[in-house]
């Protein structure tokens, strides 16, 4: 769920497909810089309800969802 709900805002954001978006995409590769992947976490904490702080480097969107579900687990 966590990385479909990223797929999903980086896709609204990219005008493309979720399903165009891969795991091992990274945010480089999809044009997305440091202001973008600002916007990018607040929306994600909006939408899964969670506080992320990104306290590790994550080059692509299968990193960021590990992160993610990891702190999930952590939160629960």
């Amino acid at each position: 769920m966590v990385f479909e709900t990223i797929a999903k805002l980086l896709a609204d954001r990219l005008d493309c497909e979720a399903s165009a978006i891969k795991a091992d995409d990274t945010f480089h590769d999809l044009g997305i810089d440091s202001l973008d992947t600002v916007d990018l976490l607040m929306n994600l904490e909006d939408e899964l309800g969670i506080s992320i702080e990104l306290d590790e480097k994550v080059e692509t969107v299968g990193e960021l969802a590990e992160l993610i579900e990891k702190k999930q687990q952590e939160q629960a």
